[in-house]
């Protein structure tokens, strides 16, 4: 299955510009002293993705790594770019609301693309480049990070020519978006005994196999580009937090190794009791009257990606977990 979004830029506002627009938009044009971009459309392909309503997204592990907040990409040839900032500027000059310093302001950024830095928006250019702009990520929730493009306005790149910016829109990037479209599986555990624990009598915890398998997705972008990053998840180990100091990890470290089959631990057989089980745990006291502990099973993901031109590396490890009530009883013997 693939699926696009399309995703709209705009232009800082001048010095003195008010601020707070809705800054979305997929056709491009003026709003208020706003430039608007026309939109930029990021392909995703999550055929090869989790599915279902059993299945939600990574979380990073750990560091300070995450998907990019915003980057730069081409947007408009030279007639696109010419008539979106023409048609902004003639309904900021002669909207009589407009405060003198924001028509001013309007009046700069034209003269600048058209007869200043700029000639004719650079139409005797046309297909020879684009014009380049910031595009900020939907899917990031702080503003000010999905804004940090937006202090440099739209710049003419010549085709085949590395855009003079950081955070140009290339394979790397494309990955860390499609890190943010990963989905994975649940952990609800099965667990026996089935219902309430036992006190001081360990607990064996397993996943069935094939449950946990690698997931991937490509994020693309077209012509003139015409780029893609392939990011992929495998599951390498599952973690158990007890939900109560008062508890004993199976193994030590509480973390269960996924084998090649994608199963996690052993089921429990009859006249295991004694044993211990090779994933699981052993709750020390009982749970309080009518309570529950809270048992969080939680998945980590080695996530890698590929891209165009042999391009890439590792990303930092996802977690994804669930927590399930469990109860835990006192018995003087125990038969089983």
């Amino acid at each position: 299955m693939a699926i696009s979004v399309i995703i709209a830029t705009a232009v800082p506002a001048a010095a003195g510009d008010p601020v707070g627009d809705d800054n979305s938009s997929s056709s491009g044009g003026r709003k208020g002293n706003h430039l608007y971009a026309r939109a930029s459309k990021v392909t995703y392909d999550t055929s090869k993705n989790g599915s279902g309503s059993s299945t939600g997204p990574l979380t990073v592990s750990s560091g300070n790594w995450s998907p990019p907040p915003c980057w730069y990409a081409p947007l408009w040839d030279p007639k696109q770019f010419e008539k979106e900032n023409e048609e902004g500027y003639k309904s900021v000059v002669n909207d009589p609301r407009q405060p003198s310093y924001a028509k001013q302001s309007v009046a700069q950024i034209r003269q600048m693309y058209e007869d200043g830095e700029y000639k004719d928006y650079n139409k005797a250019k046309q297909g020879k480049g684009m014009w380049w702009g910031a595009v900020e990520n939907p899917n990031e929730p702080d503003v000010l990070k999905r804004m940090s493009c937006n202090n440099k306005g739209p710049f003419w790149v010549d085709n085949g020519k590395t855009p003079p910016v950081e955070k140009a829109i290339d394979p790397e990037v494309l990955a860390g978006l499609a890190y943010q479209q990963l989905k994975v599986p649940d952990t609800a555990i099965d667990l026996s005994p089935k219902g309430r624990q036992t006190v001081n009598l360990a607990t064996w915890a397993w996943l069935n196999k094939a449950t946990f398998k690698p997931v991937s997705v490509t994020a693309s972008v077209g012509a003139p580009l015409d780029i893609s990053a392939t990011t992929t998840a495998t599951p390498v180990s599952l973690k158990l937090q007890p939900g109560t100091k008062d508890a004993e990890l199976h193994p030590a470290s509480g973390e269960c190794p996924i084998d090649e089959d994608g199963s996690i631990g052993t089921p429990y057989t009859k006249g295991s009791g004694d044993k211990t089980p090779p994933c699981g745990l052993t709750y020390l006291r009982s749970t309080p009257g009518g309570g529950a502990f809270k048992l969080k099973a939680t998945i980590t993901w080695k996530v890698e990606w590929t891209g165009t031109g042999g391009a890439g590396d590792e990303l930092p490890d996802g977690v994804f977990g669930t927590t399930q009530d469990v109860t835990v009883r006192e018995v003087q013997a125990i038969n089983r």
